[in-house]
């Protein structure tokens, strides 16, 4: 491992740090976005994604996979295009399996989306794209945990490689098009820009409890339970950019679900004795990070 690659990794266990760590059951539940036009991305992620349609209000929607709601898009007609300040990376829609995920690429393909990008991490596989608002996102399929390299074998070397599309759509090789995504769709985890890296991590780790996946001068990566990845944030719109202004497309807020109302109560109790404000949202309490994000953390209904 060279000692001058700036993307060298360091794993930081919260036993280290003397930090109370989230469950390993921790899970994410739906990420909330700004759009401009309601009617035209519902639209567009029934039929690019083949996400299902669990409820349409006037200025609302919320999507998912028929059994759980992964996405909620609000309108504001006058929602501005983000500049370069601290908000939404991308968030990402983790598929129960590669077929899953094959299938999507399929929609993609028939819908016409504009890909990004398409890599395979040795974690996850995955696919990358904006919504019609340019809200970033990730397809992913994870792969069997002993499989996964370590944090260092990820991180280091020439970055991710390329997706096999060829036999990832080779796993589907065959069946009609299907129109929509089946159960087992959930959120993978949440990617944000920061203004700075050390002040994420004292939030998000320190407070919050989350385990440090790895950490690098420009990004870093948290997680519950030894996941590779609930939440990466990083300062790729520059060190210091300024907090998430109001009035623009992109996150509303994101959700974390833990089991039970104690569990939640033990979060809140640290973020009070850390004097950050929160309020109450159902079945648990809202907190704002450093760089003007909003995060519920609530208990997975009974």
């Amino acid at each position: 491992m060279s000692s001058t690659n700036p993307f060298t990794p360091v794993t930081v266990g919260p036993a280290a740090q003397g930090i109370s760590e989230l469950p390993a059951t921790l899970r994410l539940g739906a990420v909330h976005l700004t759009v401009t036009d309601l009617d035209r991305s519902v639209a567009w992620y029934q039929s690019a994604l083949g996400l299902r349609v669990h409820r349409h209000d006037v200025d609302t929607a919320a999507l998912g996979d028929g059994t759980e709601e992964v996405l909620v898009l609000h309108e504001d007609s006058t929602a501005r295009q983000p500049g370069r300040t601290s908000g939404l990376y991308h968030y990402a829609l983790l598929f129960g399996s590669r077929e899953e995920l094959a299938r999507t690429a399929l929609r993609l393909a028939a819908a016409k989306a504009p890909i990004q990008g398409a890599s395979d991490h040795g974690t996850h596989e995955a696919i990358y794209l904006p919504d019609l608002d340019g809200n970033g996102i990730e397809l992913a399929a994870d792969r069997p945990r002993e499989q996964w390299p370590t944090p260092e074998e990820e991180f280091t070397g020439d970055g991710p490689k390329r997706l096999d599309l060829d036999a990832l759509l080779a796993t589907v090789g065959g069946e009609e098009l299907s129109p929509q995504v089946r159960p087992g769709l959930r959120v993978g985890h949440v990617h944000l820009h920061v203004g700075d890296i050390a002040a994420g991590l004292a939030f998000y780790r320190d407070v919050l409890g989350f385990e440090v996946w790895a950490k690098m001068p420009t990004a870093a990566f948290v997680s519950a339970g030894g996941y590779h990845h609930h939440l990466g944030f990083n300062t790729w719109r520059g060190e210091g950019a300024a907090p998430m202004p109001e009035g623009i497309v992109g996150l509303r807020h994101w959700t974390i679900v833990l089991e039970t109302p104690a569990e939640v109560e033990e979060v809140r109790a640290r973020v009070r004795a850390a004097e950050i404000d929160s309020g109450d949202v159902p079945g648990g309490f809202a907190v704002t990070d450093p760089f003007g994000m909003a995060v519920h953390i609530v208990a997975a209904a009974g």
